[in-house]
This record gives structure tokens, sequence and C-alpha cells, in this order.
């Protein structure tokens, strides 16, 4: 019998890549979803480079990069959005709130996603056709400033210990379950 090594680990397989050929131009030519990610202060560089990458494979209409989150150009950015910074249409905002009005003045609802007595559990929100939404600090949360000025507040419930999950994964949930209702709405 041969004793356990790399020779008899499985080396040989294939990863499909499915990145498309496709150029910016008509990468930016295509629709985009009607959702924006507002992150609020975010400490991991890696977080905001797979929330780039989440933000490609949504297509969504901007990622807003706020207050001491990490922005382009950065190594570990780079690293972590595997290419997709030049595909994800995204703004630097000095503070969070500023982000908010921003939208806010082009009459698109802003709400937060915070673990919060009074908060919406995502999947029974009533979604409007557009909406920006604030994740926060992975220790700190969204700021009581920004929360005071969102127009709701909704949350994934949490069935543990922490009262949290990583922000890029909270992305992910309530990302894609917007998604997911526009696109069954059409």
């Amino acid at each position: 019998m041969r004793s356990p090594g790399l020779d008899s680990m499985e080396t040989n397989f294939k990863v499909r890549s499915l990145d498309t050929k496709i150029s910016l131009g008509d990468y930016n030519k295509l629709s985009k979803n009607p959702l924006y990610f507002i992150l609020d202060n975010l400490r991991s560089a890696f977080n905001v480079g797979s929330i780039f990458r989440l933000s490609d494979i949504l297509r969504v209409k901007g990622l807003f990069l706020c207050g001491s989150t990490a922005f382009p150009p950065h190594l570990k950015l780079a690293k972590t959005s595997m290419g997709t910074m030049d595909y994800v249409p995204w703004k630097r905002f000095e503070r969070t709130i500023d982000a908010v009005e921003y939208l806010h003045k082009g009459s698109t609802p802003v709400w937060a996603a915070e673990t919060m007595p009074g908060a919406h559990k995502f999947t029974k929100a009533e979604y409007p056709k557009e909406v920006g939404i604030v994740f926060g600090n992975e220790a700190l949360g969204v700021s009581e400033e920004v929360l005071k000025a969102c127009d709701a507040v909704i949350e994934i419930p949490v069935y543990g210990f922490k009262n949290s999950m990583n922000v890029a994964a909270a992305c992910a949930v309530i990302g894609y379950w917007f998604v997911e209702r526009q696109n069954s709405m059409k």
C-alpha cells in the first residue's frame, strides 16, 4: 500500500472559468440592477474586495466606499476583487452620511442592514424599486448618525451566539434576495 503523499492527491482537476469575454465598454452598456451597496467604515480590505466581486456578479448600480473603507488602488482589494474593480461603478465618500444624502437627492430610498430592535426581517420587508443599503463596520455596525438618516432598517435574523455575520456574507444574502425579487417581477 502506498503512503499518502502528494502523488496520491487529486491534482489533475479543471476549474471552469465562466468569466465573460465582454469588453469593459460593452459591459458598461448592460443594464444594472437598481441596488446600491453603501459601506460604512469597513475595516477589512479583503471584505471590500469580496463585495466588489459580489457587486459585479449582481451588476449593482453602484458601490459606495465611505469613511475609512478601503478603496482603489489597493493591493488587498485588487487581490480579493479578482479584476472586478474596473467593472463595478463605485464612488468614494469621506462620510457615509454624504452617500446617503447623495442617493436621497436622487429620490432613492436608503436602508440600513443592522441587527437591532425594530428592524424588519429582510425577507418580509416591502422593497422599493430602487434602494441603497448601508452595511456597517464589522465591530461597530452602522453609525448612529447614518441609522437616523435611513428610511428603514432591515436585518438578517441570527440564531446563534453572535449577533451578526460577516459583512460580505450579509451583502450577498440581502443582495441576492433583492435582485431575485426584482427579476421575478419582470
